[in-house]
């Protein structure tokens, strides 16, 4: 006995002969649960009740709906569109109607009278497919399980990394426009994260020599294509408050394979502490001087 355990067999057929004749056969040669419609309606109404059903046997001379017309409403619903439909016809009939057959989606024929030995291994053939792209399939979906996991950790780490840098992050659209930023940054500015999405650099920076507000943008591009890279700038973060942040700037330009400017990330460090402590070491050295002498 071929063993296919857990496929579901629907056939289909107007006449009670033939459905025990192809139950009795199929259930002698396949460890399979073989369900029963004698009618097209009969068959629609069953894949409803039961969504799993693996493989449809349809007959295709049925009274009031056939085959095609079962087949044709079958491949019309999302859950049993999938299902592959074996016809079986009569052999005088069989040119015709496996050109409608396969017009309305059917995946094989049988010929009347069945040859046994043809329907098992047919079946089989079916349920082996099956089985194959079931395989396939939970190894993609565990594939792309696995992908989203180390994903989101890679984007868990870079989050960490991001809230625990000292130095402000800022990363722009080649116009200005500010599209992420860490939260040193909005410590530096006094601005939240969603206040500051969408700014302008301009408006939160203002750079030694500057003389007209946005001036420096262009000259950033026009610097960023040629190098790619600017380095320890000194310039000044404008807060919310309006207070001047003296910062140690850098800015490197991410382009494309044409060598077209893309995103923009600059990097900050708050030197206020190094500036307070240098304009209080110079009049203590002034004021022991004299001292000595």
């Amino acid at each position: 006995m071929t063993r296919h355990a857990g496929f579901k067999l629907l056939i289909v057929d107007d006449h009670a002969h033939n459905l025990f004749t192809l139950r009795t056969l199929i259930e002698t040669h396949m460890d399979v649960t073989v369900l029963e419609a004698n009618s097209g309606q009969e068959a629609i109404d069953r894949t409803h009740q039961d969504p799993d059903i693996d493989l449809i046997i349809l007959d295709v001379q049925m009274p009031e709906m056939d085959g095609f017309q079962t087949a044709s409403l079958l491949k019309l619903r999302k859950r049993t569109r999938d299902i592959p439909i074996i016809f079986l016809t009569a052999a005088f009939k069989s040119e015709e109607f496996q050109q409608r057959g396969f017009a309305v989606g059917a995946a094989d024929y049988l010929l009347k009278p069945i040859e046994d030995n043809q329907l098992i291994n047919k079946i089989s053939t079916y349920f082996r497919l099956i089985a194959k792209e079931r395989e396939l399939n939970r190894t993609l979906e565990r594939k792309v399980t696995e992908r989203t996991l180390e994903l989101a950790e890679a984007r868990q780490y870079l989050e960490n990394i991001l809230t625990h840098m000292g130095e402000a992050l800022l990363v722009l659209d080649p116009n200005g426009a500010i599209k992420l930023t860490n939260p040193a940054a909005c410590r530096m500015l006094g601005y939240s994260s969603e206040d500051l999405l969408g700014m302008s650099i301009g408006d939160v920076f203002e750079e030694e020599g500057d003389e007209q507000a946005g001036a420096f943008m262009g000259l950033w591009l026009e610097a960023l294509i040629r190098t790619g890279a600017l380095s320890k700038i000194e310039a000044r973060f404008i807060a919310r408050d309006g207070r001047r942040v003296p910062i140690l700037f850098s800015r490197t330009a991410l382009k494309d394979s044409a060598g077209r400017i893309g995103d923009i990330i600059c990097i900050a460090k708050d030197m206020t502490g190094y500036v307070r402590v240098e304009q209080d070491a110079e009049p203590a050295m002034h004021r022991i001087a004299p001292d000595e002498y």
